[in-house]
């Protein structure tokens, strides 16, 4: 499936697309958000959370690196690898472990190698245009079917 684009003029349309994608999501998947900082990486995560059915807070992981959330089905753990120097530090971290039965959502997934080759994997890249922001979604195998 080739990518497609999702217009998200405001935060009620992230916050639904958000939802739309917790409706579809599985262990083993990969959501690796890209963009620039302010694009909405952290507002995304935090809507997919919550239509996953999270209820508090949504603390950015960028200080933490990780959050866990063991409560969901399936679990998820929500990564923002923006201060990772090298994608070795990833390894160092025990992402397998985090990841093993749970959705990983991966804010800045280059700078820990990135996950578009993986077949559960679905990347988006959120930027600005002159109506709010857009998102850019390309679906790895195990999606096609699902992409919101």
């Amino acid at each position: 499936m080739a990518a497609v684009t999702r217009d998200l003029p405001d935060l009620a349309a992230m916050e639904a697309f958000g939802a739309r994608l917790a409706a579809k999501i599985r262990a083993g998947d990969v959501i690796a958000l890209s963009g620039p900082l302010g694009a909405g990486k952290t507002t995304l995560a935090r809507a997919i959370l919550q239509g996953a059915g999270h209820r508090g807070e949504v603390p950015s992981p960028t200080f933490t690196l990780i959050e866990m959330y063991d409560a969901l089905d399936p679990p998820v753990a929500h990564a923002d690898f923006y201060r990772l120097d090298n994608p070795a530090e990833a390894e160092e971290l025990g992402l397998d472990d985090y990841r093993e039965g749970a959705v990983l959502i991966a804010e800045w997934p280059e700078r820990a190698g990135g996950f578009a080759h993986e077949p559960a994997c679905l990347a988006i890249d959120i930027s600005f245009d002159a109506t709010g922001r857009k998102a850019i979604v390309e679906p790895g195998t195990d999606w096609l079917g699902r992409v919101p």
